[in-house]
């Protein structure tokens, strides 16, 4: 029998909430953290904090906005100055992303003032196309709709979960990738704009049985989330857990899905 999966929430908002957390996930095997789903600046210390104090072993990449990536940062000192961590922290990257992430956090002159280091001896850097082999476990990855093209990539694990990252909304991808009855995490907020998805978008994009397998995360407030539920949606809350289990169990439908005014 295949080992539980479950996924956690460290944050659940956006670039502008103050008091969800940044966007990142951990998915979770036999309990134990396995994965982790981006790494803004709080998420590590979340991450300690739901984990007796432990570092992510491993972490995907979504995009190199900063409320995804700057965490990196944060972990790259925590590596660094202990002694008892000798394995460099496995980072999946998408190919495309490669050269952008070097840019924005790892094209420093000296990350350390004593000098002596770069900072990619804290992580192994794995870059990834399609797919790629974790915990034993195969996971896909594609393209999503944010803003300028190959700039952000979802991820999936046929039978449990997609994961859109931040992205408008992409029909095509769940019905390929999410068409066993995996549990959607998906980015939403109660305004669309050309690099999210906006409430109204999801009923003329998803079909009625995609839309009951949603769980809506990537919004601006707590006002949001209510507001998101009051029309039939489930919403990610920061410290909640899914359990994965093929045939979207984690979203189990509710109410019928009413459009927002």
């Amino acid at each position: 029998m295949p080992a539980p999966l479950t996924l956690q929430f460290l944050g659940t908002g956006n670039a502008q909430s103050l008091d969800l957390g940044c966007s990142s996930c951990v998915l979770e095997k036999e309990a134990a953290p396995l994965l982790l789903i981006d790494c803004g600046p709080e998420s590590i210390r979340s991450h300690a904090h739901r984990y007796d104090g432990a570092l992510p072993e491993a972490i995907f990449i979504t995009h190199t906005h900063m409320d995804h990536i700057a965490g990196l940062e944060n972990l790259f000192y925590l590596f660094w100055f202990n002694e008892q961590i000798t394995t460099p922290i496995k980072l999946f990257v998408p190919m495309k992303l490669v050269e952008l992430l070097h840019r924005r956090v790892g094209d420093y002159p000296s990350v350390l003032a004593e000098g002596g280091a770069n900072f990619w001896d804290a992580f192994q850097l794995i870059p990834v196309g399609e797919s790629f082999w974790h915990g034993g476990l195969r996971f896909n990855v594609f393209p999503v709709r944010h803003h300028e093209f190959n700039s952000a990539y979802g991820l999936s694990l046929a039978g449990h979960f997609l994961f859109t990252g931040d992205t408008r909304p992409i029909p095509e991808v769940l019905n390929r990738f999410a068409c066993q009855g995996e549990t959607v995490f998906h980015d939403c907020a109660l305004k669309g704009n050309p690099s999210h998805t906006g409430v109204d978008d999801l009923p003329g994009s998803y079909k009625a049985e995609q839309l009951a397998r949603l769980v809506l995360y990537h919004y601006e407030s707590r006002q949001a989330g209510d507001y998101m539920e009051q029309l039939g949606y489930r919403v990610a809350r920061p410290g909640e857990r899914f359990h994965l289990t093929t045939g979207g169990e984690a979203a189990a439908p509710q109410a019928e899905v009413q459009q927002a005014d």
